[in-house]
This record gives C-alpha cells, sequence and structure tokens, in this order.
C-alpha cells in the first residue's frame, strides 16, 4: 500500500520535475564594476516553449548575513522579476567587505535553481579610470572642468607654468559640478594640467588624465582686440561727458536759483536813459517854481493865510 502511494506521488510530481529541469541557471554570471559603479550581468536563458518571457531575479549576501543572520540572502528589489540580464547592484554594495550574489530564471510557475557568483565581490577592486579634464582659459584665469562622478570621489588637481624651473601646485576639489578656478596666469606663459580621482571608501586613486596645456593671450593682441571698444568709449566720453555736465548745472539753477518773474510796477517801459533825462528836466521845473521870500513876506503871508 505504501509502495503504491509512493508511486502514485511520483507520477504526479514528476512532470513538474521534468519541467523545471528544463528551465537552465543563468550561465556566465560577471560583475563589471567602474569608478565605483558596480553590475551584476549574466548570459540569457533559453525559452521553453515560444511566447514564454523568462525573468530574473537577484539576491546578495554580505559579510552580516552570512557570519550573524544564519546564511541568509536579501533580495534585491530592483531586480526581481526583471526581464533584462544585467543589474545595478550599487546601492547594496554599501560596505568594503566580500559580497556574494546570486541569480535565477522563472518563467510561469516554473523557477531554474539559483546560479552563484563564482568567487566573491570585494568593490575595493573596482577599476578606477582618469576622470575627464577639459582646460580653458578666460582672459588671464586659468580654469578646469571636471566629470561628475557622485559624493565618493575626490580630484586631485595638478598644475604648473611650463619651462625649466616649473612650480607643480596641487588643488584638491570635492564638488566637481562646477567649474575650478585654479590661477591668474602670466601674459603670454603656457601652462599645464593634470588630474586624477581620489576614492576615500576603498582608500584609492587612479591613473592621471592626460596632460593638457593651454597658453594665455600676449598683453598686446590683447590691447589690439579691445582697441575698437577703447576708441568708442573715449569718443562717447569726450562728447557725452559736457553735454552732462552742462545739463547737470542747468538742474541745478533751476532748482535752486529759480526764475522769478517781476511785479508790472517794477518793469521798466523805457530805456534807463531816457528816465533819467526826464526826471532831470522835472527837477529843474519844480526849481524854477520855487521862490524864496524874505522873512518879513513870510510871516504877512502866514497872518493872512491863518486869518483866512
Amino acid at each position: 500500500m505504501a509502495i503504491c502511494f509512493l508511486l502514485m506521488m511520483i507520477f504526479i510530481w514528476m512532470p513538474f520535475f521534468a519541467s523545471a529541469a528544463l528551465l537552465t541557471p543563468p550561465q556566465n554570471i560577471t560583475i563589471l564594476s567602474t569608478n565605483m559603479k558596480h553590475f551584476l550581468i549574466w548570459s540569457p536563458v533559453a525559452e521553453i516553449a515560444p511566447g514564454e518571457v523568462v525573468k530574473y531575479s537577484v539576491e546578495f549576501q554580505g559579510e552580516y548575513e552570512r557570519d550573524y543572520a544564519n546564511d541568509s540572502w536579501i533580495p534585491i528589489a530592483e531586480c526581481t522579476d526583471v526581464s533584462v540580464t544585467q543589474c545595478d547592484i550599487t546601492e547594496d554594495i554599501s560596505a568594503t567587505v566580500p559580497y556574494n550574489l546570486r541569480v535565477r530564471a522563472s518563467t510561469g510557475t516554473q523557477a531554474s535553481l539559483w546560479a552563484t557568483l563564482n568567487g566573491f565581490f570585494n568593490r575595493v577592486t573596482t577599476s578606477l579610470i582618469p576622470p575627464m579634464l577639459t582646460v580653458t582659459t578666460d582672459g588671464y584665469h586659468l580654469l578646469a572642468e571636471l566629470e561628475h562622478l557622485g559624493p565618493a570621489f575626490e580630484f586631485w588637481i595638478f598644475y604648473w607654468k611650463k619651462g625649466p624651473e616649473s612650480t607643480v601646485y596641487h588643488k584638491v576639489v570635492r564638488e566637481s559640478t562646477t567649474t575650478v578656478h585654479l590661477k591668474t596666469m602670466e601674459a603670454g606663459a603656457e601652462y599645464c594640467v593634470k588630474a586624477q580621482t581620489f576614492v576615500e571608501a576603498i582608500n584609492r586613486s587612479s591613473n592621471f588624465s592626460e596632460v593638457q596645456c593651454v597658453k594665455s593671450e600676449d598683453a598686446k593682441v590683447i590691447l589690439l582686440t579691445f582697441a575698437p571698444l577703447f576708441l568708442v568709449i573715449f569718443f562717447v566720453a569726450v562728447l557725452v561727458l559736457p553735454f552732462l555736465a552742462w545739463k547737470t548745472c542747468r538742474i541745478c539753477q533751476y532748482s535752486f536759483c529759480p526764475d522769478e518773474v517781476l511785479p508790472d510796477t517794477l518793469k521798466l517801459t523805457a530805456s534807463p536813459a531816457k528816465i533819467l533825462k526826464e526826471r532831470g528836466e522835472e527837477m529843474e521845473k519844480c526849481d524854477e517854481s520855487v521862490q524864496v521870500l524874505p522873512s518879513e513876506d513870510i510871516l504877512l503871508h502866514f497872518w493872512i493865510h491863518e486869518t483866512l
């Protein structure tokens, strides 16, 4: 009786085991890691039947899970039931310790066995490549622009004046989103710049970028370039400034010493010479009409005036 029951169970579950065995685990699992960006990639699994979509799921295991969490695995949410054959694991690889990763394929109710990465991965092994550097000038200013690689990176910039006895200067930049001013250049001199990245989390630095050299403009060239502008400014100053000065004086005059209208009684209707002549003639006539009387006549005249 027990044998019959066992055979029946085997007969029932055999199709599931057979179909599951047909879905092979992913192959060629590897990690591509450049400049602290980590990607797990694998080869696609062949479809069992036409029209079926194979999906993949990825899990990781760090040092803590192996030693303190009963050898458990943590699923990567962004890489669960995805149809692509790669997974960005940068956010999950957050410590400089050995990590193990595994991936499996599934379609419908079928799932393959887990395929594990061959060996452990430590982010300290990431490949650091030299940064993209652009060196420019703005007048006599030496400028450098670097690509943005994320908050984990520092940029070490070295620059010097080209010549037999040159001093190399060093500047550390932690933000690469803006253009960096390096130095005020000497007229007609040539300056060279190179840079490398440094990641404190893994205590490693990249190789240097290619040396880029730029030459500052000569003072005579700048003078000839801006000569027309200076000439225009000079003529504008010569023509406009006197007018502005005259206009300012007029405004001040009207503001502090305004013109007042004279009343009609104070206005002259004739020339001053004519007025003086007429006044003189009137005074002469007045002198002619005045008579000087003796003292007795004055008393008699006064008595007659009082009696009347």
